[in-house]
């Protein structure tokens, strides 16, 4: 409780030291009055309050870190894996297409730590290079997903009627009648493997998802009191969505977008897997898995490796998509003492 009064008497001291500025006025006109200005005590209240700032948001780091050991797991795997995709060509030890054939099929060794594939080539270095694949296609699958769905979500939730039924009832119900990963195939088989075209194969079944979601929040928010407000005071639709909705219906997306970011890394993997991913001798996880089911008895390695990468990858970002969700659920927060 005293800290709490500390706090509110320094940001009554910023307000204070702050109105000679003209920084605040009556309809968000600034004044410039020439008024004795007290620039120490301004700056030694604001840098209190900064400083006040980051040392909570590190304690509730830390606290969530504490809370949920698995979301911390997820985000070392992330920040190990992004890592692995920046800077692929300066850590992998060799040239994921170079080909040894007299070393093909070696077990892990010290000088191959994941062993070799039947044309000799180094795994390590392939699933290096594999996760640069992984994350540029998840992360674009993602945000194409998100951008569509945003925009027809939007649409559909906030003007209702005629657009909402035909969104909701026609266009989403064929779109969730077929399988998104049938969908991906269909469009790739017909343009073409490439990675280019594997994106939008995968975009074009992901975003009903997003969509669905972003109608649901819009609907519940488009006849708040702030929408209204303004509305009243003539404000565009545009402005209304982009300014006003999206801000308060951003928490959910933001969580639906980290498990996704989990499915399009599967989605790709299965793609590659069938043949209709990155063309080789592109390094892909699932390329890999492909090549590996001739050799399962005798060089289980090949299947090991890349198996266990996809599944560290998936898991570290549904255990981030989970704890997102706990750490913006504000009930959830007070449960865990966040």
């Amino acid at each position: 409780m005293q800290n709490l009064e500390f706090l509110c008497k320094q940001v009554v001291n910023v307000v204070k030291c702050a109105k000679p500025y003209g920084v605040w006025g009556w309809g968000g006109v600034q004044r410039h009055r020439p008024q004795k200005t007290r620039a120490p005590e301004l700056q030694l209240a604001t840098n209190w309050l900064l400083t006040t700032t980051t040392d909570n948001w590190q304690t509730s780091t830390a606290r969530l870190a504490r809370h949920n050991p698995l979301a911390a797991i997820g985000v070392a795997l992330v920040v190990a894996f992004l890592l692995c995709a920046i800077f692929a060509p300066w850590i992998s030890p060799q040239d994921p297409a170079f080909i040894d054939l007299p070393n093909r099929l070696e077990s892990p060794s010290a000088h191959h730590w994941c062993g070799t594939d039947e044309l000799g080539r180094d795994i390590l270095s392939r699933l290096i290079w594999g996760a640069r694949i992984s994350i540029f296609v998840g992360s674009n699958v993602v945000a194409g997903s998100l951008l569509l769905g945003l925009i027809i979500g939007s649409l559909a939730g906030y003007y209702g009627g005629a657009i909402d039924r035909f969104v909701n009832v026609v266009l989403m119900n064929a779109f969730l009648s077929f399988p998104g990963i049938l969908i991906a195939i269909a469009f790739v088989a017909f343009r073409g493997p490439g990675i280019f075209n594997l994106i939008l194969a995968l975009s074009l079944g992901g975003w009903v998802g997003y969509a669905r979601l972003v109608r649901a929040q819009v609907l519940a928010v488009r006849e708040r009191e702030f929408v209204e407000a303004a509305r009243a005071v003539g404000a565009s639709d545009l402005h209304i969505v982009v300014r006003h909705i999206l801000p308060n219906i951003i928490q959910p997306v933001i969580v639906q977008a980290a498990i996704g970011m989990a499915g399009a890394i599967l989605a790709e993997a299965t793609m590659s897997f069938l043949g209709l991913g990155v063309p080789p001798p592109t390094a892909s996880w699932g390329s890999m898995l492909n090549d590996a089911r001739s050799h399962l008895f005798d060089a289980p390695h090949l299947v090991l490796f890349p198996a266990v990468t996809v599944m560290l990858a998936v898991l570290a970002f549904n255990f981030i998509g989970d704890a997102l969700r706990d750490f913006l659920d504000p009930r959830s927060r007070i449960e865990a003492g966040l």
